[in-house]
């Protein structure tokens, strides 16, 4: 596990000197989110209605825009087959680098997502289900982006292809995610909507290292 770990604080390390993807992402999540009541008008009700789905989908857009970078740097320098053939087996060397990018390009949407719907005119008991839906979620987004960028990771100016092979595959996420905050805006159980993204990301943690790992070694190859 040391090695794991060792990977996983390299690619938080290199995250934060570089600082770009984190400001890149966050730049985008708060500029298209805040869009929306401008286009959109000032009615209250209206922001309340379509708030839930508009910060889903600008987390889940905010999230693709880094998600090239997990493997294509690494690739480019070599470093990808020295750790491909290192002791650390691909699937759990796969996994570190989709826990750093979801720590690092991820976690801070959550954290500024309470503040982003207060514009929307969400009320204050639902924003903890909607930052609780993103934290149960957004991991899937991580893990399925895993699987599109090992895919194009050899491919030059893959990141239209990348975007259709990860969208399809992030509507169910989106589609509970929404549910959960709207439930709890109509003060109605979201634990069934909460409990579904979980497995997902669960179903996900299982199935996508996997099926990156597979990817990539048909890349290095």
């Amino acid at each position: 596990m040391s090695a794991f770990f060792r990977i996983f604080s390299r690619d938080v390390r290199l995250a934060v000197r570089q600082g770009s993807a984190l400001t890149m992402t966050l730049s985008f999540f708060v500029i298209a989110v805040t869009l929306f009541p401008l286009g959109v008008g000032p009615e209250l009700s209206i922001l309340a209605r379509i708030g839930p789905g508009v910060l889903w989908v600008g987390a889940l857009l905010a999230c693709m825009l880094t998600l090239d970078r997990i493997f294509q740097a690494d690739y480019e320098d070599g470093s990808l087959d020295q750790l491909m053939v290192g002791t650390l087996p691909v699937e759990l060397m796969v996994l570190a680098k989709i826990l750093a990018h979801w720590l690092t390009a991820v976690v801070p949407l959550i954290i500024i997502t309470p503040v982003l719907a207060i514009t929307f005119n969400m009320p204050l008991d639902s924003l903890g289900v909607m930052a609780l839906s993103l934290l149960l979620g957004s991991p899937v987004l991580s893990l399925i982006g895993s699987v599109g960028a090992a895919l194009t990771v050899g491919m030059r100016r893959g990141g239209v292809l990348l975007s259709l092979l990860v969208l399809p595959l992030y509507i169910p996420v989106l589609i509970f995610g929404v549910a959960a905050v709207e439930a709890a805006i109509a003060l109605l159980p979201a634990g069934s909507h909460l409990l579904l993204l979980a497995a997902f990301s669960a179903g996900s943690l299982v199935i996508c290292p996997i099926a990156s790992a597979a990817a990539l070694r048909l890349a290095v190859e």
